[in-house]
Formats: C-alpha cells, structure tokens, sequence
C-alpha cells in the first residue's frame, strides 16, 4: 500500500472551515503529509438573469477576497501543518476538486460535510458524495457537526 504523503483538503470559508482545517492538520501530521488547501469559486447562478457585466464583477471580487481569505488560512496554520499550500480555482467545485487531487498526485482527500438534509439535498446533492464517487484516492469525510 503506498504511503500518505499528499492530501488535498477542499475549504469552503464556511463556520466549519476551522473543524475541517484542525482535523486535517492532526491527520497529516500523524502520517507525516503535505496538505495543500483548495477553494472553489463556483459560477454565480444568477449570471443569466442579472447581466453579465454586473456577474463579471461580482465573480471577481469573490475571486479576489477568496485568495486573499486563502493566503491568510495558509499562513496562519504553517504551525499546525508546515509546508501545506493553498489554490483558489475557478469552476464547478467537484471537477475542480477531482482535477486538481489528479494534477498533484494527491494519496487522500480529506473533506467536510455540509449537514444538507431534504429538499436541499435533492436539488445540490453532497460535494462531499459525489467528490467520494469520483475520486481517483481514497477519501475521508469528516462531519463537524458530531458532538465531541
């Protein structure tokens, strides 16, 4: 079996960003791995009912304080797990996730779930599940909202 050296831990800046960022940092530094941090700047849905220029702009904006937010989650966890790095990508989350796991040769995922539940899990379904389905390593899901 080969060892874990690379994990890929997709953030989303929500509440639970830290959970997920404690968690990972513990889990990589028990297997002596690299993290590296990826954040996704999904397509505004409003896009086609708003107007172009006004979805460019936001789109930007969005882009640009999300690198900034992922510049700052790198810097201050260099402690909890050195060396680690952090992507801001463009796109539908789960390709992007997938894609970028295949580009660095990633050995585990390692991700959050959002705790949807009804009618907003029929309609957005789980990043979390369908990244599971689709990825090419071996994937661990973690829920923050369990009780410790």
């Amino acid at each position: 079996m080969k060892a874990i050296e690379k994990i890929v831990v997709p953030v989303d800046f929500s509440e639970n960003t830290d959970k997920l960022v404690t968690y990972a940092g513990y889990v990589a530094k028990k297997l002596g791995a690299t993290i590296h941090f990826v954040h996704v700047v999904a397509p505004y849905p409003g896009d086609a009912m708003i107007g172009v220029p006004f979805a460019a702009e936001y789109r930007d904006k969005i882009y640009i304080a999300s690198k900034e937010r992922m510049a700052n989650l790198v810097q201050d966890n260099q402690s909890l797990c050195p060396g680690c790095t952090g992507q801001v990508v463009p796109g539908e989350p789960v390709e992007q996730i997938i894609e970028i796991a295949k580009e660095n040769n990633s050995d585990l995922i390692v991700i959050s779930t959002h705790g949807a539940k009804g009618l907003e899990k029929i309609l957005l379904g789980s990043v979390a599940e369908r990244v599971l389905k689709r990825s090419p390593c071996p994937v661990l899901i973690m829920n923050p909202f369990k009780k410790q």
